[in-house]
């Protein structure tokens, strides 16, 4: 079954269970709020994930799969009873998401995002820059560095950052002959991997929020020379580059990329997305960069205004308690209005094409919202199935185990535990309150490396899992088809993650990030380098 044609069924499933939800009785609030299921908090809570994520992995179709993982979580939910299950999937699922000013603030920033990158490709900006850079950049590794560079210095937060070098970056990628692939995993890794260890982004700010009583802030910047998956991925990427190492389905679509096909699979969604575009000749580099560094500046002086700077809270403070969600929607907006007056006044395009960008831009992200909206309604059936409370009695009782392994173990309980729901901070939220209540008296250093593991394990599983927003948001920022993304990217993470692994053990014996971390790095370039020797990639043909 082609794509569209699983799409059309899930929308057409989805329009047909609405309309005999209509004819049925709601069931009544206060009964709902104590209701709780017959398997809530066992295992089976992690069993609607699992399925979606199967589904996407074998079929390849990831709005069906979702769906479906959304109709076992809702099944299990109301006791396999009919009424109750279309309620909980419509209800306690698809409307509760949708009704979440959190999901609806970063909903608005998509569209708003959206809109500004079509009024960039429509003013001849993005064109201007790949002219550009094609002086600038004149091989394939200069450009995967490119774009790796621009991906760190973006790491206020992942889902701006995402869209931000996708955009800015696809064009220069596309000329070198690198494949969609490898961009959307460049685009990956360097979102969360770089947020988790910015002591100024989204994420800082929400891990402090999980410590309780203490400084959040000072020991977020005591766990980042322990996050070894972070800092291992980033040693990872810029390894593979420069030494032009690839394996598993990535080596695949690369050796196709040098042939001339990016894409390598049948699923193009976004192929033919600007076949009918003309560069407008009267573009100029300024008209990607401007409009850019504005919505950043924006994006942050807003992030800083939901977090009370302007009542006189600090900078830092104000940052570690801002609302990223209605942040980068309050920024986003006016970094679209500047755009719209800015082209205006450089006349390269009047105010109806801008205006004609807004739906365009709307179009251009409804797969990314599609799919964010079946996550959010997945996540919403695991937790009415309480599988945050089975996590967190399974951690509770390992924690009386060996402590030396502890980290190693706390690491996989992260990677498994986001891996199932798509969530980092939900991860971070079970596991750092339980990693403090045990470590906070009796071993201080071992609560940093804990912690770390947790923030570590968290944001490998979100790489890995198919239903990770990060992970959707990279997609759409390098137009790749999303499976092809997960399917191709999940080797790699598993092989950041293995070395991870190693690494807290040896953590957990000497207990100094000093020892570990290079330990850490150097059995990463032994690795890369093996494989390098295992599976050479051919020569690479000189760019026209």
């Amino acid at each position: 079954m082609s794509k569209k044609a699983g799409t059309a069924l899930s929308v057409m499933a989805m329009v047909f269970m609405g309309a005999l939800a209509s004819s049925l009785t709601v069931l009544a609030a206060d009964a709902e709020e104590t209701y709780q299921p017959a398997l809530y908090a066992t295992i089976w809570a992690l069993l609607p994930p699992l399925v979606a994520i199967v589904l996407a992995l074998i079929t390849k179709e990831v709005y069906s799969s979702l769906f479906v993982g959304i109709v076992v979580g809702a099944l299990i939910y109301s006791g396999f009873k009919f009424e109750g299950t279309v309620t909980q999937i419509f209800e306690g699922g698809i409307i509760k998401v949708l009704a979440d000013s959190y999901n609806v603030g970063i909903l608005i920033f998509l569209v708003i995002l959206g809109s500004v990158v079509c009024m960039m490709n429509k003013a001849g900006g993005s064109a201007a820059f790949g002219r550009w850079a094609s002086k600038k950049i004149h091989t394939r590794v200069g450009a995967e560095l490119a774009a790796i560079i621009l991906g760190i210095l973006i790491f206020i937060d992942d889902y701006f950052n995402c869209l931000t070098v996708g955009s800015v970056m696809r064009p220069v990628t596309d000329r070198h002959h690198v494949s969609r692939a490898k961009f959307a995993y460049l685009i990956d890794a360097t979102a969360a991997p770089v947020c988790i260890i910015a002591p100024i982004s989204s994420w800082a700010a929400a891990v402090s929020g999980f410590v309780e009583g203490q400084d959040g802030l000072a020991i977020f910047v005591r766990t980042i020379p322990y996050n070894f998956y972070a800092i291992l991925t980033i040693v990872m990427m810029v390894g593979m580059v420069l030494m032009k190492t690839e394996f598993g389905a990535m080596r695949t679509h690369e050796i196709n990329a040098l042939n001339g096909d990016l894409y390598t699979t049948s699923a193009r969604p976004y192929e033919n997305a600007t076949d009918d575009e003309t560069p407008n000749p009267r573009g100029k580099v300024i008209d990607l960069v401007i409009p850019i560094v504005m919505l950043v500046i924006c994006c942050v002086i807003s992030m800083i205004y939901t977090g009370g700077f302007f009542s006189g809270t600090d900078f830092v403070t104000a940052f570690s308690q801002s609302d990223a969600s209605t942040g980068l929607a309050m920024g986003s907006a006016f970094g679209l209005v500047f755009a719209i007056i800015f082209y205006m006044i450089r006349r390269v395009i009047n105010f109806r094409d801008c205006m004609g960008c807004i739906p365009e831009g709307f179009k251009a992200m409804v797969p990314a919202i599609m799919i964010l909206t079946f996550a959010w309604t997945l996540k919403a059936m695991t937790d009415s199935l309480g599988a945050a409370v089975f996590v967190e009695e399974a951690m509770r009782s390992v924690a009386g185990g060996i402590e030396v392994i502890l980290p190693a173990i706390i690491f996989l309980v992260g990677c498994g535990l986001a891996f199932a729901t798509g969530t980092s901070w939900g991860t971070f939220g079970i596991l750092i309150p339980i990693v403090v209540a045990v470590f906070e008296k009796s071993s201080p250093e071992m609560m940093i490396i804990s912690m770390s593991a947790c923030m570590a394990g968290a944001v490998c599983g979100d790489h890995c899992s198919p239903i990770s927003d990060t992970t959707i948001m990279a997609s759409a920022g390098a137009q790749c088809d999303h499976v092809t993304h997960v399917s191709t990217q999940l080797p790699y993470a598993i092989l950041a993650a293995a070395v991870s692994f190693v690494t807290y053990i040896v953590a957990g014996f000497v207990k100094t990030a000093w020892i570990a971390l290079p330990v850490g790095i150097v059995l990463m370039l032994i690795v890369l380098f093996v494989i390098k020797m295992m599976n050479p990639m051919p020569v690479e043909k000189p760019t026209e």
